[in-house]
């Protein structure tokens, strides 16, 4: 993992080393990123509840299912809640198994959550124990670690905003999971924040204002 640095310190280095960078600095300002207002479980619960959905659709549906838990987003809350009653709130049957097996899976500490334990992991780790829960690939896990975790190395190569983005910028043909992967090693140990500038790159050239993402 990256030495400890801010997001605009590390934007500042990027700047350093690549012209592109520079501009995308210069253009898009300082990176924000809120800070997390969930616990790691719930961030969880709340993606994958609003996967595939629009988002008035996904918060409606997302706030039923913590008005079902009183609140209480938590793993025992979940396993205790029944099914229909998850069904009630508006969550598909994929949706309803995928919140109980990501539950199960904490219990079990397949998945581990605890802070100061997952501090310890890699990157590539958490990311190995989020994908063993149903309805959780590697693009939901790399979205908790950039996200949740602030984790500063996090390369989405799968993620078509950041693909986009990346061609914009750089000026070249939008590329592949991997050849962003290749392209993005000049940006170690930083790439979580490129990614976010590409993010911005879309926005810019489109004309686009900032998204939930960005802003």
């Amino acid at each position: 993992m990256s030495r400890r640095v801010s997001h605009a310190t590390a934007a500042s280095l990027l700047a350093e080393r690549d012209p592109v960078m520079a501009w995308l600095v210069g253009e898009a300002g300082p990176m924000k990123l809120s800070r997390p207002v969930d616990t790691h479980f719930a961030a969880l619960v709340r993606s994958i509840v609003y996967q595939q959905l629009a988002g008035r659709a996904a918060a409606a549906i997302h706030g039923r299912l913590v008005a079902a838990l009183e609140g209480r987003v938590e793993p025992a809350a979940v396993l205790a809640l029944p099914e229909a009653a998850m069904r009630s709130a508006g969550l598909s049957a994929n949706k309803a198994a995928s919140v109980r097996d990501l539950a199960a899976r904490v219990a079990d500490e397949t998945v581990i959550l605890e802070p100061r334990r997952l501090a310890r992991e890699t990157d590539a780790e958490v990311i190995a124990r989020l994908s063993t829960v149903r309805g959780i690939g590697e693009w939901t896990a790399q979205m908790f670690l950039l996200f949740q975790l602030r984790r500063m190395d996090v390369w989405p190569t799968g993620d078509l905003g950041v693909r986009r983005g990346y061609g914009l910028a750089w000026g070249v043909p939008m590329p592949t999971p991997r050849q962003l992967g290749d392209l993005g090693e000049p940006l170690r140990p930083y790439r979580s924040v490129a990614a976010w500038y590409c993010w911005r790159a879309c926005e810019i050239y489109s004309g686009a204002a900032q998204s939930a993402v960005t802003r």
